[in-house]
């Protein structure tokens, strides 16, 4: 693969303008909100003409070189600009002085760090600049988000040349394994996150159960049963007892065939419960999501205390959802399904070659569109839509399938490929179908054994109507996994 060499001095003689240039830019923070800072770095990069395409995943990690310090954050983008090399330097080096970044001491604590990982197809060699940076190849926290912003599938010139300046023979992919790969990764030197709330999620610890809250009179399940405040607090005073990590709360039917209700008729059953519900002691420790896919309705519930978004069209339906949720840095469930509610289950809408590699591409899809509207990867969560735009056949190759899903996620994007996966079959109508079980109260039984399909193939969070059942099935899989890790 041709790579150019740039040569250049200090008086930026030789540049790079006018056609848009692919960059990796690395991201670190260990001082002050370190969150934070990661959003203010990237809302000026934006603005500074670097166009965000693609985000690694989040990292907290162990300081290097100078080790008494506090953990970092870490992380990388890819972004293309039509800023020269030491243009973009420049624009980096201003951001981090207006972040507070003072000299330090070298390898020391700073608000923000930003370092330009690769510049296009270039090797650049100045005495400000050395592109690729030169200590890339050492360091496992500046690698394992540079891996993310890759495929599997190398997929254009610019990342084949990448490939090609790594100092191993089998590209960075190569270097990445020699270092460790994937098995640093939960350590205590590097812990893959989510930021929710306002703490970090290592969410590969353990599955959680995400119990249903419906308010609607005409869901499939339960519905009517806890319109009313009161009946509403008392369920998820029920599943936070019986073990619930995350409540789901849904004043929108997305059964199929269901009619859609305005944004205001949502808000206005959404809101009295969600209140409550954020007012309970119980609830302090524990996280809820609003199950909607109007904008207006996450930018309302974020604001009362919602503290995920769980969209059945992953910004489909509503135009706007997307920007909104990038603005309320909030965790995004992302699901699959095709059409809406009165149209996923049309003949059009079943037809898959291949269902787990098409749900890939489609999710993928719509993590492309997530991000491109600024929502970072490390904030997303995917749902293959179990029971949405399928037929049985397909929900049961989904949840059998889960790690082909992730396979082929990860042929265009690692970040992706490593997001929090959750499923949601609890007692679907395939369920039903399949045990001859028309009522949908009983289907538990049958919701459990595709619960623990799921956890055995990868998934890491369970949306379900019995949370006691489910946890008790939830803690014997988390148990048998962690026998077999021990093992291994």
């Amino acid at each position: 693969t041709f790579c150019s060499i740039l040569h250049s001095a200090v008086d930026h003689s030789v540049e790079v303008h006018s056609p848009d240039q692919e960059v990796v830019i690395a991201l670190g923070s260990n001082v002050g909100d370190r969150l934070n800072n990661f959003n203010q770095a990237l809302q000026l990069m934006r603005k500074s003409g670097i166009h965000i395409t693609k985000h690694g995943c989040l990292y907290e990690t162990a300081p290097a070189y100078v080790t008494d310090q506090p953990r970092f954050l870490n992380s990388a983008v890819r972004a293309v600009t039509k800023l020269g090399p030491h243009e973009l330097l420049g624009v980096l080096k201003t951001i981090e002085r207006n972040m507070g970044r003072s000299g330090g001491i070298r390898y020391g604590p700073r608000p923000i760090d930003l370092d330009i990982l690769f510049y296009g197809k270039y090797q650049i060699g100045s005495d400000i600049l050395t592109v690729p940076h030169e200590r890339i190849w050492e360091r496992p926290f500046v690698m394992a988000p540079l891996m993310d912003l890759l495929g599997l599938v190398i997929d254009s010139d610019t990342v084949a040349c990448w490939h090609s300046l790594s100092t191993d023979s089998d590209g960075l992919f190569g270097l990445w394994d020699k270092l460790g790969g994937e098995s640093l990764i939960g350590k205590e030197g590097m812990k893959r996150v989510l930021p929710i709330r306002n703490h970090l999620w290592e969410w590969s610890k353990k599955t959680s159960v995400m119990g249903i809250l419906n308010l609607t009179p005409d869901s499939f399940s339960d519905g009517g049963k806890f319109v009313s405040v009161k009946n509403a607090v008392s369920h998820v005073r029920s599943m936070i007892s019986e073990g619930a990590d995350i409540i789901d709360i849904g004043a929108q039917s997305t059964r199929l065939m269901a009619s859609r209700i305005s944004a205001e008729e949502e808000l206005d059953r959404l809101i009295p419960v969600l209140e409550a519900v954020l007012e309970m002691p119980e609830m302090v420790e524990k996280l809820v999501s609003v199950d909607t896919f109007y904008s207006d309705v996450a930018s309302e519930a974020v604001k009362k205390g919602a503290h995920l978004v769980n969209d059945v069209s992953a910004g489909q339906l509503d135009p706007n959802m997307l920007k909104m949720v990038a603005s309320l840095d909030v965790p995004y469930i992302a699901m699959h399904m095709r059409g809406d509610p009165t149209t996923m289950q049309s003949r059009d809408n079943l037809q898959y070659s291949d269902v787990c590699s098409q749900v890939a591409s489609e999710l993928f899809s719509r993590v492309k569109d997530a991000e491109l509207s600024g929502v970072p990867a490390w904030r997303i969560i995917l749902d293959p839509g179990i029971g949405f735009s399928k037929k049985t056949e397909h929900n049961l190759d989904i949840l059998t399938g889960l790690p082909v899903i992730r396979s082929e996620i990860a042929k265009r994007s690692l970040a992706a490929s490593h997001a929090p996966l959750l499923i949601g079959p609890s007692r679907k109508r395939f369920l039903g179908e399949i045990c001859s079980r028309p009522a949908a109260g009983e289907r538990d039984p049958a919701t459990i054994a595709s619960v623990t399909a799921g956890i055995f193939g990868g998934a890491n969070i369970v949306r379900v109507h019995n949370v006691r059942d489910n946890v008790d099935a939830v803690k014997v899989c988390d148990a048998m996994l962690k026998e077999r890790s021990i093992q291994l």
